[in-house]
């Protein structure tokens, strides 16, 4: 096996009039490296721990799932010996379970493409089963730049599932089952039913305050673009449409630069009805016709209600829309086994 290289990115000399300031700067850079460097060693570290135990248990031949686990367990014993902790039986599978994930994330032990997540990142990834999901969740925690906390609890909300499931989407282009490539975005990948609110921190109750919920939602307004999905800038609170005859108030808008369009939000705390599709669907046309531009592509309304209507859903406008969706929001974080069985 080839030498590990890492490679530090470039130090900076730094020079402006203030030195305290320019020497805070070379510190902070010099910080950030080292933890870069100690990330990509640990990523490294236990990848080729991984595959070194793989190759190893592959030599047992028939009988080689018992002589892993005595693999695991003498060499737990003797890292633990030379090395202290973290080397226990656990960390070990975590590392042979890394390798196999991701045979392929690092080349003769140098970077095969791109800069790697952190261990922690991948630790909770590799808990994913799910093949195309945990490829998914690797590659949105990167391009999305997504916290450990995130990551975890977007895992533990099972957002890729609920992308998929919401509207039947199939996977059908590659393995995450999501396209990609701007021109071929669908409408649909970027909603998701139910809504996962638990951090808007109110009372799982029948009936919520719709003021309520509004104020709750932009006090938490980063947290709440992250769980609509990528792509979200906000726009407007109580966004007022002008006509000749009076005016109309949406409650929230939105901006999504992936699909190049707006996205309007109308908050109902009750279950959804015939009236509030209408209201809906009213407000998405006069936004089209007096407020977007003509190279931003056709507005999305999405009914974000405390209960869905199957009736509503097959009988109203909403059957076979593709600007008009009903979603449900949730304001705790439920089981994984309420969220599997889940059908909007």
């Amino acid at each position: 096996m080839d030498e590990l290289t890492i490679r530090l990115p470039a130090f900076e000399y730094i020079k402006s009039d203030n030195i305290m300031e320019d020497t805070s700067r070379m510190i902070e850079l010099a910080q950030t490296n080292a933890y870069s460097a100690i990330n990509t060693a640990l990523v490294y570290r236990n990848w080729l721990i991984g595959r070194r135990i793989t190759d190893e248990e592959l030599s047992g031949g028939e009988g080689r799932a018992e002589y892993g686990l005595e693999i695991i367990k003498r060499l737990s014993d003797q890292l633990t010996e030379k090395y202290g902790s973290g080397f226990d039986r656990t960390n070990l599978y975590r590392f042979v379970r890394f390798y196999k994930y991701f045979p392929r994330i690092v080349d003769t032990a140098c970077q095969q493409s791109r800069q790697l997540l952190s261990w922690s990142h991948y630790r909770a990834i590799i808990r994913v089963e799910d093949e195309a999901a945990r490829d998914w969740y690797a590659e949105e925690a990167f391009t999305q730049v997504w916290s450990v906390h995130t990551l975890e609890r977007n895992i533990a909300s099972q957002y890729y599932q609920r992308i998929l499931s919401t509207h039947g989407i199939e996977p059908a282009h590659g393995k995450t089952g999501i396209t990609k490539g701007a021109h071929r975005h669908n409408n649909k990948e970027f909603i998701k039913s139910p809504v996962i609110a638990e951090f808007l921190g109110l009372p799982d109750v029948p009936f919520v305050n719709e003021t309520k919920l509004e104020t709750a939602i932009l006090s938490n307004l980063q947290r709440f673009m992250m769980e609509l999905g990528k792509g979200y800038a906000f726009v407007a609170r109580q966004k007022r449409i002008r006509t000749e005859r009076k005016n109309y108030y949406v409650d929230l808008v939105f901006y999504n630069f992936i699909l190049k369009c707006f996205v309007l939000i109308d908050l109902k705390t009750e279950p959804i009805t015939h009236d509030d599709v209408g209201q809906l669907d009213m407000y998405v046309r006069m936004y089209d016709e007096r407020i977007k531009m003509d190279d931003d592509n056709p507005t999305l309304g999405i009914l974000l209600c405390s209960e869905t209507d199957e009736d509503i859903a097959r009988y109203s406008v909403l059957n076979g829309s593709d600007q008009l969706f009903a979603t449900k929001y949730k304001l705790y974080l439920p089981r994984r086994s309420t969220l599997r069985g889940h059908r909007p």
